[in-house]
């Protein structure tokens, strides 16, 4: 998602936080559709489900509407990227601003239907119309009676990017046909479409090829043919990116049998390459040891995705047109209300009672931990890495040679020694200028593959930030119930039957309903639709199903558990009480006289019901374990020395203990 900024690119940021990471570098998006328009892929299957619709599409249209679902996505979630669509195979050509007569010519049967530009609702609801109405479909989808030149095509997407996005850094071509060998009888035709599309890889655009068969026909599509010498596997923009997430996109069936319709198969294949590689930091040195350096970049692999707000309006008293709020900010001294330049400003912080003040020269000195680097300054087995040690989202790093030349040999011999031996690496981490440092482990990620054979996870580095000790936090002194060896294998059986498929939650099938709510929402309103009354939500449970396998497992477990419950009470109606959350207390034994009096204060400074006494106390002083005692000791303590007269944080009682027991040993 692109990350949109209200403010002025003049203006400073005031918060001097440490900045979010996952929106350090921002890279623009360019998807120009490239549809093929001829007679096969006009044609509709023969076998039609009358239950799915979708079924009856031809190619041509399902591409389109597929082309239309990414559309209405990346009008709201992505407002600066790019989309076109471009036809190809037409009996009619347009160029641009071409109608048939002008520069379209240039290029015979290639009709521009969406120039590449940021997409407006009007070219939504212009897509709409040519997918929803047939009458409209038919006049321009008319296959051309001579074969289009691939070259042609490929040059008209060569003059799309040049001139409708020259600076965008993610540049890409999405092929959708079904023939797997244009210009078969002319090897200088194929010759001639391989120079263009070298062409654009040279101008940093990656081809992307969405194959369709034809197994009614007895076609299946072959890359080999041609395609092979016209997509590159690596990305032009950045040749040292992790190979792609997925293999060689896989023909897609026009007369499916298996339920996936054409347009769902098409759905899945462009979403998979939908969102560009993003890179984090860019030629980060890697300090393996003393001298001993490569050159990585890093990617952000996971990024929780929130609705943006790309800007403020207001309606103007004179006007019903909403017109865009600009921002802007001024400083004003206190008390006189003067306006105060920023040249006057200084940043200050509060310290014991007093302000202590900084030039920004002086903090950026003060917060100046060297260059950025990612050094390496021991191993440890990957078993001594707790699991509660989750502090922020790993980040994905992967070679680099513009640097150091031979990064990936040496990166690839430290990621398989890691993998193989089980050891992790910890690591001094700066990822910029600026930034406060962290210590990090350095985790191998083994290459994951889906039933598809698609790569799921790819193989390499992961950067997991660690928690200093300020960071942590003690977690309360609770003390639990054991269960009976007989509830928890109830429970086991329970657990059995609800597995996910696989078992492994796979994320691609559940989108953040509330992101998804607000997207059609939003949807709706900018395209004129209809506001629909309830959101699709894949997160919440199938509740007959999970009735159905594990009811009756559930039931008997429920009833085992109020019996193994009813009988600990019975053991222990005189001992441990069960809390609201679970955990036990001890029951307070009645006292042996019920007449009210004061408590006669002990001379070690416990108080007369069982209070810790000051050896207790020394002992949990110098292991540093005050932290660990209740509320109610320390008071007693504290009491009994004539201390702490209205405290009542934990925090401040414990800063008194620790002051009493520091005095003491200073006189001492």
């Amino acid at each position: 998602m692109a990350d949109s900024d209200y403010r002025k690119p003049d203006e400073d940021d005031e918060e001097d936080d440490e900045i979010d990471e996952t929106g350090y570098k921002t890279i623009k998006d360019a998807v120009l559709f490239a549809i093929d328009a001829s007679a096969s892929m006009l044609t509709r299957p023969t076998d039609v489900d009358s239950k799915k619709p979708d079924t009856a599409l031809s190619p041509t249209l399902a591409a389109l509407k597929c082309a239309y679902a990414l559309m209405q996505q990346r009008i709201i979630s992505n407002p600066s990227d790019m989309m076109g669509i471009l036809l190809f195979g037409t009996e009619k050509s347009r160029f641009q601003d071409g109608d048939g007569n002008g520069p379209g010519l240039q290029y015979p049967h290639c009709y521009l239907l969406t120039d590449l530009d940021v997409p407006a609702a009007a070219d939504v609801k212009n897509l709409r119309n040519l997918v929803e109405d047939e009458e409209e479909s038919k006049e321009l989808l008319q296959a051309s009676k001579t074969e289009v030149s691939m070259a042609n095509v490929l040059f008209c997407a060569n003059q799309i990017f040049t001139t409708k996005a020259p600076n965008f850094s993610s540049r890409r071509l999405f092929l959708v046909t079904d023939n797997d060998y244009p210009h078969a009888s002319s090897r200088d035709a194929r010759n001639s479409a391989a120079v263009r599309a070298k062409d654009l890889y040279d101008l940093g655009v990656t081809i992307e090829l969405f194959p369709i068969s034809h197994p009614d026909r007895g076609h299946t599509f072959d890359r080999s043919k041609f395609y092979n010498d016209i997509i590159y596997s690596s990305t032009p923009a950045d040749p040292d990116a992790p190979a792609p997430l997925t293999a060689d996109i896989k023909p897609a069936s026009s007369t499916a049998k298996d339920g996936i319709s054409l347009l769902q198969s098409l759905l899945t294949s462009v979403n998979s390459r939908a969102a560009p590689r993003r890179a984090l930091v860019s030629n980060l040195p890697f300090e393996i040891g003393p001298g001993l350096k490569i050159s990585v970049k890093a990617y952000i692999i996971l990024k929780r995705q929130e609705p943006k707000r790309t800007s403020y309006i207001y309606l103007p008293p004179d006007s019903e047109k909403a017109q865009i709020a600009v921002h802007s900010s001024t400083l004003m001294a206190d008390d006189t209300a003067r306006t105060v330049e920023k040249v006057e400003v200084r940043k200050a912080f509060k310290f014991g009672g007093e302000t202590i003040s900084f030039s920004q020269e002086e903090l950026s000195k003060i917060k100046n931990y060297g260059d950025p680097v990612l050094r390496i300054i021991g191993f440890k087995p990957q078993s001594m890495l707790p699991v509660w040690a989750n502090f922020k989202p790993a980040t994905f790093i992967y070679p680099s040679e513009e640097e150091y030349i031979g990064s990936t040999r040496v990166f690839s011999a430290l990621y398989q020694k890691l993998l193989s031996s089980k050891k992790m690496g910890l690591a001094w981490f700066i990822p910029r200028r600026n930034a406060a440092p962290v210590l990090a482990a350095i985790l191998p990620g083994a290459e994951r593959i889906d039933p598809d054979g698609a790569q799921s996870v790819p193989a390499g580095l992961w950067i997991k930030p660690l928690p200093f000790a300020d960071d942590i936090r003690q977690p309360p002194e609770v003390h639990h119930v054991p269960a009976p060896d007989e509830v928890v294998d109830c429970m086991r059986t329970v657990i059995q039957q609800l597995q996910l498929p696989r078992g492994v939650y796979d994320p691609m099938k559940y989108p953040n309903p509330s992101l998804q709510w607000f997207y059609r929402i939003l949807q709706a309103l900018a395209l004129e639709e209809d506001v629909p009354e309830k959101a699709v939500d894949l997160t919440l449970p199938k509740y007959r199903q999970i009735d159905k396998r594990a009811g009756s497992y559930v039931i008997e477990w429920g009833e085992k558990l109020d019996a193994a419950f009813l009988s600990w009470k019975q053991q222990n109606s005189s001992g441990q009480k069960v809390t609201s959350t679970g955990a036990t207390k001890r029951a307070a034994k009645a006292p042996a006289s019920q007449a009210a009096g004061k408590k006669i204060k002990a001379e070690d400074g416990g108080d007369g019901d069982g209070g810790p006494s000051e050896a207790d106390l020394r002992s949990a002083y110098e292991k540093d374990a005050l932290k660990k005692l209740t509320v109610k000791d320390l008071k007693s303590f504290l009491h009994g020395k004539s201390l702490g007269k209205g405290m009542g944080k934990k925090d401040d009682l414990v800063d008194a203990v620790t002051r009493y027991f520091e005095t003491k040993m200073d006189i001492g």
